[in-house]
């Protein structure tokens, strides 16, 4: 009996556009940046201290963006070894609107940075290095990201490995809950903000809604390419930081409304990724087992 689409051997992608070189090394300094940065900001807040580059009244919110961190480094780390765009860019568009977004934010609040507002030694230079680091990081996915789209598409074929028709709807319930929180809390974070069940300001309401919205482009990115050998460096990346965010959600338990609705909804969104990540690596591995 002739097999269904999702579970053909999987093929190796064919055409796209090469994948450049400023995108491969962006990748990889922003993986190194993330393991760097964002295991002190996990690591402190597991501690319950506060550090980051602008106070905060809650630990749990620079450990989250650490946690978010640590967990897209492993994604961006297998960039470098794809061929082609089209196998990374469910990745490198979430990665690109965090970097963008991250910054603007940033500019935006500056007001409330240690730089501005003064504070401990370390804070303060932490705080100078972030506006350093991300703005250049920033520039750099603009240009490389400009460029990459002017390298002429060479003839894709079809998808080597399709979703499964079952995970689809559950994948754009999962993209769009990500994509609207974090629209909310961009956009409006004062309104937002008394839905995240824990104490937040809003430069940490804002940045953690940057983060919501790159998981629902990345997942919602994913749903569009319908192809799991397109996904591979997201399917590191996606429960790499579900898993991070539990951690840090678990050491600080007894700082969370967990009987409110939004808590009950968070779980269930981390559910969800940590559940993509773990069904898209099964599926992609029976996809390339050979049949009988």
């Amino acid at each position: 009996m002739t097999q269904a689409a999702s579970d053909a051997p999987a093929r190796a992608p064919v055409g796209g556009r090469p994948l450049t070189a400023g995108v491969a090394m962006l990748a990889t300094a922003v993986a190194v940046n993330s393991l760097l940065v964002g295991g002190l900001l996990a690591a402190v807040s597991l501690t319950g201290h506060v550090f980051g580059a602008w106070p905060s009244p809650e630990s749990l919110n620079p450990g989250l963006i650490g946690a978010a961190m640590l967990g897209t480094a492993p994604g961006l780390f297998a960039v470098g070894r794809a061929r082609h765009w089209e196998e990374v860019r469910t990745l490198l568009h979430p990665l690109a609107v965090v970097l963008v977004g991250l910054f603007t934010v940033t500019l935006l609040n500056a007001g409330g940075l240690y730089i501005a507002e003064g504070g401990p030694v370390l804070s303060v230079l932490f705080s100078l290095g972030w506006i350093f680091v991300l703005g250049l990081f920033c520039v750099w996915a603009v240009i490389a990201s400009a460029l990459q789209h002017r390298v002429p598409a060479q003839q894709r074929g079809t998808a080597a490995a399709p979703l499964p028709a079952w995970s689809k709807p559950a994948l754009a319930v999962l993209g769009s809950a990500w994509l609207g929180i974090g629209t909310g809390l961009l956009v409006r974070p004062d309104f937002w903000a008394d839905f995240v069940p824990w104490d937040t300001n809003r430069l940490d309401a804002q940045a953690l809604g940057v983060w919501a919205l790159a998981l629902g482009v990345g997942v919602l990115g994913a749903l569009a390419e319908d192809d799991l050998t397109r996904t591979r460096p997201a399917l590191l990346a996606v429960p790499g930081t579900a898993a991070g965010m539990t951690v840090v959600l678990a050491a600080r338990a007894a700082h969370v409304d967990w009987a409110s609705g939004p808590a009950l909804g968070l779980v269930c969104m981390v559910a969800g990724l940590l559940s993509a990540g773990a069904s898209g690596h099964f599926l992609l591995k029976r996809s390339a087992a050979p049949c009988d």
